[in-house]
């Protein structure tokens, strides 16, 4: 029973730390945050902090955890689907700009500064992972060769950044459907045999 108190406190200790840090970035933007400014914020102690993370970077890349969770998710849901293979390629895609959109302020407020580089490397970490599994998953001749698979891997994850990243700099005015559904086609043309 206190093993499960003990785990509920510190899920509630980080959730309480990732949410401050997110407050502070749509606020202060990544690069001006401190550990101060964390843990003012969370209402906790330095040494509380430092039990769970190694410094703010360490809260900004776990903070990609759950989206990661979130877009491998979706992709199993979709390699599930065996009827339409077309639906199951790059099925991350559209969670990914629905999630954007969903916390568009926190996006913008990366672009730009230290902060920016950390989550652009985190999302194509995140990313290429997916990717991989997927053209691994498919049981390609073509994939089977390590440096074609990562060729691709790149190209897709380099396009699939450009354009989110284009898409929130002009205001993410079309619709997250839309711009997932010319991605896909552009991206699909492209590593179509």
């Amino acid at each position: 029973m206190i093993e499960k108190t003990t785990d509920r406190r510190i899920l509630r200790t980080r959730r309480s730390l990732h949410q401050a840090l997110l407050s502070l970035i749509r606020t202060k933007g990544y690069d001006a945050i401190t550990i101060k400014d964390i843990i003012d914020e969370a209402n906790v102690g330095r040494s509380t902090f430092y039990a769970h993370y190694t410094g703010k970077e360490d809260l900004f890349r776990k903070g990609f955890d759950h989206l990661r969770a979130l877009l491998a998710a979706h992709q199993r849901e979709a390699s599930a689907d065996q009827e339409n293979s077309e639906v199951r390629k790059l099925e991350f895609s559209l969670a990914m700009f629905e999630h954007a959109l969903e916390d568009k302020d926190i996006y913008r407020a990366l672009v730009g500064g230290r902060g920016v580089t950390i989550a652009v490397n985190s999302l194509r970490e995140m990313l290429s992972g997916l990717v991989r599994n997927e053209l691994i998953a498919t049981q390609s001749t073509e994939y089977r060769d390590k440096v074609h698979r990562e060729i691709t891997v790149q190209y897709l994850v380099g396009a699939f950044m450009g354009v989110l990243i284009w898409w929130l700099d002009s205001g993410a005015n079309v619709p997250p459907k839309q711009i997932d559904a010319t991605f896909r086609h552009l991206a699909l043309q492209g590593i179509s045999s």
